[in-house]
């Protein structure tokens, strides 16, 4: 997991949740590695009209397709997200 730092991501963005949509070929349809990632919103729209792969809080790299409302959120990203605004508060 990449470390996180507090400047990241910047204060004007907005945190938005997108799905992890990653499949493991060895265990069927992958549901199960299947999180919603927490990402700066103007990089998901980037990404959604681009087909770029963006970055996640956790670390996580990957091209946005799927409703993120269907899946958990990531655990890492709860943690980073956390920890961001944590390190606000002081």
């Amino acid at each position: 997991m990449a470390p996180v730092h507090a400047s990241d991501p910047s204060p004007s963005s907005t945190p938005t949740i997108t799905p992890d949509t990653t499949l493991d070929p060895t265990t069927g349809d992958g549901d199960h590695d299947r999180y919603a990632h927490i990402c700066r919103k103007e990089d998901v729209t980037r990404a959604y009209i681009t087909g770029e792969a963006i970055e996640a809080l956790c670390g996580k790299k990957w091209v946005p397709t799927r409703d993120p409302d269907r899946y958990p959120v990531c655990p890492a990203c709860k943690e980073a997200i956390a920890k961001i605004r944590s390190s606000g508060e002081n």
